[in-house]
């Protein structure tokens, strides 16, 4: 018999988009920021088809009572590059090494789909996600393009 572990680390599917949905925006609002349900966010709507329709991947925490409390996808850019997206946790559970879970969780996978690189976007005002993403090797980089409330970008070289 197998023992799960909570919270349990899974793949998402559409039923998860409203909860995901409601732990994006909570964070987002705890930082100030703004939530873009019409542009940045709307990935967010069918996650089914914004990601793994495309080859990509997104996953949820999800605690013992069925709560969605952390997320993250990976969204392919180009051959050989993904973007980490939507990599939240609840308040609740920060500070216990779950960043850390979901964030070795989504290189895995980034490795295992055969991508040569990580980008990812980021608000300065986020620095406990900054510190866990220099931690693991990202280096600051120039974004041609930057979303609505990112002010930095990051890569990672996967090796």
């Amino acid at each position: 018999m197998t023992m799960v572990s909570w919270p349990k680390l899974r793949p998402a599917t559409n039923a998860d988009c409203k909860p995901v949905r409601n732990l994006v925006f909570t964070v987002l609002d705890e930082y100030g920021l703004k939530p873009d349900p019409g542009g940045t966010d709307a990935d967010l709507d069918d996650i089914e088809q914004s990601y793994l329709a495309r080859g990509g991947v997104f996953r949820v925490l999800e605690e013992q009572d069925g709560s969605i409390i952390g997320s993250y996808g990976l969204y392919p850019m180009e051959p050989g590059v993904c973007e980490l997206r939507k990599m939240y946790l609840n308040r609740g559970y920060r500070s216990r090494g779950l960043g850390r879970r979901l964030l070795e969780d989504a290189l895995n996978h980034a490795r295992q789909s055969g991508f040569q690189s990580v980008t990812l976007e980021t608000a300065s005002v986020l620095n406990e996600a900054i510190r866990l993403y220099e931690s693991y090797g990202f280096k600051p980089c120039r974004a041609d393009h930057l979303s609505c409330r990112c002010d930095q970008a990051y890569v990672l070289e996967l090796r």
